[in-house]
Formats: structure tokens, C-alpha cells, sequence
């Protein structure tokens, strides 16, 4: 995948969710003008990370991670790290962070992003830019915590209020009750 393909991905996205038409802009604003835009130090206007929404075999739960640095329960995901593949950026970091094999539910984007993040040690505040894939496990539903989280959960996606209240998580909880339809 190259920028190329994210842009198609972004022009994709802007289509379902003419709404979020927006945050599809500073995207491409970003991809645009930030040749370093998929380096996780890239601090200024920020950069792109890539999340799983990671459901399991019956798509009624959702893997959940609690953050290690921001002690939050959130999607799983992570930093690009150079590699402007988001939906191989989003399985790899699903793997690494749950030791679980995932494949694509499909290859478009399922939810984009923006947050910020606060200051820690060396590295200042700056934005996640979230390219965001749906998920599923490819095999066994048994995880493993990694030292990124502090536990892992499956949850049932309808009581997903009960781990957070995290907007954009709960817009993803909407979206994929809009997508089993």
C-alpha cells in the first residue's frame, strides 16, 4: 500500500461517512504536506497510526486493550513506524498486542481518527492521525496480554459502555451495529 492507496481509502471513507468529511480533510491535508506523516516521530501536525476493531468469531465482541500509557480501555493499534500500509500496520499491531492471528474483515477503513496525545518522557504532545480496519480473529480467541496493556478483554459489544466512554469508541461500537445490519 502507498500514500496513493491511502488517499483512495480516505476518498472511500469520505463517500459512507459524508459526515465525517472533516476529519477525511486533515487527513489528506496531512498526507499532503508530511512526507514523514507514517514516522512515529513525526510530532508536528502529528501521524498515522493504524487500529484494529477486533471482533471475534461470532462478531458480537470486541477485544479491548487497557492502555499501558494512556490507562484507558481502547482498540488495538499503533504506530506505522515508516510503513504506509495501514491495514498491515493495524493486523501487525493486533498480533503483536494480543498474540492472536487476525484477518480482515474487509480492506477498507472502518473508522478514522484524530486524537491527541499527551506529553511523555522525551516526546512532546502531539496527534494520532487513526486509520482504523475491522477484524477478526483468523483462529484461536485466546490472547495474551503484552507490555503495552495492562489486560486485555473481550467484551460484548453492546456492553462496551461499561469499559469506556471513549467517543470514538463508541462510535465504532454504532458503526459496526449499522455494518451486521
Amino acid at each position: 500500500m502507498s500514500r496513493e492507496t491511502t488517499f483512495a481509502l480516505l476518498a472511500h471513507y469520505r463517500g459512507r461517512h459524508p459526515d465525517e468529511a472533516g476529519t477525511t480533510h486533515r487527513f489528506e491535508a496531512l498526507l499532503r504536506a508530511e512526507p514523514r506523516c507514517f514516522e512515529r516521530d513525526c510530532w508536528v501536525p502529528g501521524h498515522i497510526t493504524g487500529s484494529a476493531w477486533l471482533v471475534d468469531r461470532t462478531a458480537r465482541r470486541v477485544l479491548l486493550t487497557h492502555h499501558r500509557k494512556l490507562d484507558r480501555w481502547l482498540q488495538l493499534g499503533g504506530h506505522a513506524d515508516g510503513d504506509a500500509d495501514a491495514l498491515r500496520v493495524a493486523v501487525r499491531e493486533a498480533e503483536e498486542e494480543s498474540g492472536l492471528a487476525v484477518t480482515p474483515i474487509e480492506e477498507t477503513l472502518f473508522d478514522i481518527d484524530i486524537h491527541a496525545i499527551p506529553a511523555r518522557r522525551a516526546d512532546p504532545g502531539h496527534f494520532h492521525f487513526d486509520l482504523r480496519f475491522a477484524l477478526t480473529v483468523a483462529d484461536s480467541e485466546s490472547f495474551r496480554v503484552s507490555d503495552e496493556s495492562h489486560d486485555l478483554r473481550w467484551i460484548d459489544i453492546e456492553r462496551l459502555e461499561e469499559l469506556t466512554d471513549e467517543p470514538s469508541m463508541l462510535r465504532m461500537r454504532d458503526k459496526w451495529r449499522y455494518h451486521r445490519g
